[in-house]
């Protein structure tokens, strides 16, 4: 960011992945419950905050374009709660660089509002608790927590509850970018679509996953990988099936949709297995471009 204020603040938060999304039926305020188990991954953004007359948005990167720039934007919305809390004016310049896929299923607006948050939590000098900063992430939206936190995490409610999780090691991913993006609201009506009718299991995180995770075996883990709204993803964007199966033809050892999609991400043995999945994808023409990228990363981090 050029002519960066001397008292600006950066952050740099990661993308997430859901190794399980359990979903239950809808809610009578439109929610789901869901037991979601988040591991957070090593693509990030980048989010500078400085004082300024009035606030502003600006965006660079992939897709940046895609990206609003008014507040509805979460790291604006991030700013003016804040400075609602403490009766102060959110006169901030907002600067984000983006590295995460955009509308893409891995909580990229979600991350900025976290790194928003806390960047102008540090610009105003007001020394926020975890718990304070937690609260005003749940009232952004249910990803929007874990982004502060990082790491590994289960989340119930609607996602925003969240207990931190032991992990064993490292786990290496490649994440497949899909042409377009997908409305999270879309999927999940969807999803509510496919089941009706049906009884909807109450969502319980997988104890398989989560041993999987504790021990760091990439192996097990791959074969607890489990995402509810696939089905939903898959039924709207049914192309997103020849990515999936050429990541996997390519060596992966699992393959699903991320979050509501439509990135879709494999887990692969190591570093080596990732640069040749990634490879086979970029060049299978089922989607505009390949990452690779390990977990756990940390969450929201002052730089």
């Amino acid at each position: 960011m050029s002519g960066v204020d001397s008292r600006s603040v950066t952050v740099r938060v990661p993308a997430k992945v859901n190794v399980q999304l359990a979903v239950g039926g809808a809610r009578a305020d439109g929610f789901h419950d869901l037991a979601n188990v988040f591991l957070a991954v090593s693509l990030f953004d980048e989010v500078t905050v400085a004082p300024a007359t009035r606030l502003t948005v600006t965006c660079e990167g992939p897709d940046a374009h895609q990206v609003p720039l008014d507040t509805t934007n979460l790291a604006a919305r991030a700013a003016v709660l804040l400075a609602e809390r403490h009766g102060i004016a959110p006169d901030v310049r907002i600067h984000i660089t983006k590295d995460i896929p955009v509308a893409g299923g891995m909580a990229g607006g979600s991350a900025d509002g976290a790194a928003a948050l806390l960047a102008c939590d540090a610009l105003w000098g007001l020394r926020s608790s975890r718990a304070e900063l937690l609260a005003i992430c749940a009232e952004l939206g249910s990803d929007v927590p874990f982004s502060l936190v990082g790491g590994a995490a289960l989340g119930i409610g609607r996602g925003e509850q969240l207990t931190e999780l032991p992990v064993g090691g490292d786990f290496h991913w490649v994440f497949a970018v899909a042409d377009g993006g997908l409305s999270t609201p879309a999927v999940y009506g969807e999803f509510d679509r496919l089941n009706e009718g049906l009884r909807v299991p109450e969502p319980r995180a997988s104890k398989a996953l989560l041993d999987a995770l504790a021990s760091g075996d990439c192996t097990v883990l791959a074969g607890a990988l489990a995402n509810d709204l696939q089905p939903a993803a898959l039924s709207l964007r049914p192309a997103l099936r020849s990515t999936l199966d050429a990541g996997l033809s390519a060596g992966a050892l699992s393959a699903l949709v991320s979050g509501s999609g439509p990135t879709t991400a494999f887990l692969v043995k190591d570093a080596q297995a990732g640069a040749a999945v990634a490879e086979a994808l970029r060049v299978s023409g089922t989607c505009r471009t390949a990452r690779a990228a390990t977990s756990p990363a940390p969450g929201a981090t002052i730089l």
